[in-house]
Order: C-alpha cells, then structure tokens, then sequence
C-alpha cells in the first residue's frame, strides 16, 4: 500500500475504534480477493496487486466516513452496509475506478452530484435509506448493471432512469410509486425486477418487452386488478412469477406462455377462475394460490406434471379435477378451508406425496385409493365431519405417516 493509503486506513481505524468496532491496537484484517468472499460482517481490507481495491465496512456503527478514504484512488468495491451514514461525502467522485458500491440500511436522505459522474460504477445498492427523489444524472451511469433504490420514499422515478439500458437488475421495491412508465421497456437486458410493495393500479404495456427476464418478476403487494392481456405472450425465459397481495379478478391467457416458469405465487387476490392455458406451464414445480375465490380448478391442471407444490388453502373450491390423479411429482397438496365434498378416485394416483392438508373442508367420506400414498409423512384430517375414520389410516400410520384427526 502506498503512504497515503496506509493513513487513509489508519484514519479509518481510529473512526472504527471511536464506533467500538475496534479494540485498541487492533487493525482491519486484510483478505485478498479470493478469501473476501469469507469476510462475515466483520470488517476488513481487500488488497491486490499491493493496492487496496476494495473495503469490507458492514455493521460497523459508522455515522461519517473519513476524508482520508478520498486517497483509495484504485478501490473498486466499497461495501458500507447497515451503518449509521446520513450523508454520502462528495468526495465520492474523486474514487474514479470504484465498480460497486453498496450502502444499504443508511439513513441517507440524498445522494451527492458526484456519485453520478462515477464511470465505472456497475453496481449500485442504496436499498433501505430515506430517500425522496433521484437525480436525473442517474441516466450518465451508463455501464449500471445493478440498481437497488427498494425501500426508500420514491414517488417517482426520472426519465433517465430508462436510458440505462446495460441494467440487468432493477429493485424499486417498497417505494410510493404509483405509475411505472412505458420506457421501462427499453431496459431490454433486465434479468430481474423487484416493483412490489408499492401502490401500482395498473402495469405498463411495455413490461412485455423485457424479454431477458429469466430470474424474478415481483409485482406482489400493489394495487393491480387486471394485467395487460399481452402482459406474458414474451416472457418465455422467465422462472419465478409474484403476483401476490394484489386485487386480481382474473388472469390474461397469455400467463400459459411463460413456457420456462417454475414458480408461480397468486396468494392474496380475488381470483374466481384460473384459464385453461395455465396448464401449459409444463415446467412449474410451485403454485400457490391461497387466499383467493376459487371455486373450482382448471381440467388443464393435470398437465402439470413437474409439479411438487400446490397450495389452494382458503379458496371456495367444492370439487377437484380429475386430471389431478396426473400430478405424479407432486409432493404437498395443501387444501385447508375449502368446500371439498369429494375427493376424486384420482387422488391415490398421486405417489409422491408427503404431506396431504384437507382441514376443515366438506368430507363426509375419503376416497379407499387414498391407502395407496405409501409416501406420505402426514395427513391432515382436523375439523372434519366424517362419518367414520377409515381402517385403512391405521395402515398408513405404519408406513410412518402422521394422521392428525
């Protein structure tokens, strides 16, 4: 390290010391890039090639950071999470090779004009801060691969926020944004995108066009009544769909186009119906639907065959498919507090099954095949009003299956 740097890190441990995050003579271990990966929460250098690229300062009660740190000039990587900051000194911009920068759960109300003049700057995580507004400079960041602004106080989000078009991750979650623009579809190599937990009435046409998500789409926890029809017709890549917490009546026939989808979360809506195209989803292996107004299941389900999970809790259901009997990987059927009369012959076709939930639904009898589910580990009869409990139950508890009655 040079003269400056090592004043620069003394500076720093005297400011660690005052935090109590350093005893007296101790210093910040130094890791090299490979071992930083092993860092914890605990602080620390990274150094490489005899210069440091990088600062490990987590958790480390930090209220201000000291001017010295200016003389870093070859850090590529400053992780500042989960201190005390209030402010982000302007002297950020003199760190003109700094890559990352993470200062999640801040107490930053602002950001300096610096910050966007940064060019290098691939990742930025400002997640859990108190922020108002960001600045229309964001759009010089060009080369931005990760933004996190989630859990601030956004109201809104500047035009050029959508001229970054290297972004590949965009979390503006937990915000009070209540319109997303169009132009969010020219962030066209977006692989994941968090805008849940806001006050959204309605998604932008152009959401469509984002045809690189393969990771996450979340969209839980808004104010949504219906998609756009065309919403999925593009998004053939993406895995996991969350559309939870919202005020959906329906769902558009294009979600059976989501042809790489495993996880689906609908859970707190006001579903009535499910499309028969939901059946295409062949590669699901999750559906939760709890919470919602169903009153009956597609014949299509059946086509799920990848299926391990199928959450239906607290729906209005009174019959099941048939086609259900076809579910040969599914693994836990949760079916509590619904108006089930009748359990298809089917369901003891169902061999993988480990955990059956039918609690306080409208069985006066359970189907015999259901004595063939040798794998089940529990089976969950509580607040039913059959007319007898079945010898066969017996049986199954040998197997090793609990039977709560």
């Amino acid at each position: 390290m040079s003269l400056n740097e090592r004043d620069a890190i003394a500076d720093l441990e005297r400011a660690l010391r005052k935090a109590a995050m350093l005893q007296d003579g101790q210093a910040l271990p130094v890791w090299s890039p490979t071992s930083m990966e092993e860092a914890g929460q605990t602080g620390g250098i990274m150094v490489e090639d005899g210069v440091v690229r990088g600062l490990w300062l987590r958790y480390c009660g930090l209220t201000s950071l000291p001017a010295s740190l200016s003389n870093l000039r070859h850090v590529k990587k400053l992780w500042l999470d989960a201190n005390r900051l209030t402010v982000l000194p302007a002297w950020i911009g003199d760190l003109h090779e700094l890559e990352e920068l993470h200062l999640d759960n801040n107490q930053l109300a602002s950001l300096p004009a610096a910050l966007w003049q940064l060019p290098k700057l691939k990742v930025v995580s400002l997640y859990g801060n108190q922020l108002i507004t960001l600045s229309v400079e964001i759009g010089q960041l060009t080369g931005l691969e990760y933004l996190s602004v989630g859990k601030n106080q956004l109201k809104e989000l500047p035009a050029e926020l959508w001229q970054l078009r290297a972004l590949q991750s965009l979390n503006i979650a937990e915000n009070q944004l209540t319109v997303i623009s169009e132009s969010i579809g020219e962030l066209g190599q977006l692989h994941t995108l968090d805008i849940a937990h806001n006050q959204l009435n309605e998604l932008p046409e152009r959401l469509g066009a984002l045809t690189q998500l393969t990771h996450y789409l979340y969209l839980s926890n808004n104010r949504l009544t219906r998609l756009p029809t065309s919403l999925f017709e593009r998004l053939r890549q993406l895995r996991y769909l969350n559309i939870t917490d919202n005020q959906l009546t329906e769902l558009p026939a294009s979600i059976g186009q989501l042809s790489s989808l495993q996880e689906l979360r609908l859970y707190n809506n006001r579903l009535e119906t499910l499309p028969e195209s939901l059946g295409s989803l062949t590669q699901l292996q999750e559906l939760h639907l709890m919470n919602n107004r169903l009153t009956r299941l597609p014949d299509a389900l059946g086509q799920l065959t990848n299926l391990r999970e199928l959450r239906i809790a607290n729906n209005h259901l009174e019959t099941l498919p048939a086609s259900l009997g076809r579910l040969s990987q599914l693994e836990v059927l949760d079916l509590r507090n619904n108006r089930v009369k009748v359990l298809p012959e089917s369901s003891g076709q169902l061999e993988q099954l480990r955990q059956l939930d039918l609690r306080a639904n409208w069985l006066v009898t359970l189907p015999t095949s259901l004595s063939r589910l040798t794998r089940l580990e529990k089976l969950d009869l509580r607040w039913l009003k059959l007319a007898v409990y079945p010898a066969w139950l017996e049986q199954l508890e040998q197997y090793g299956c609990r039977v709560l009655r």
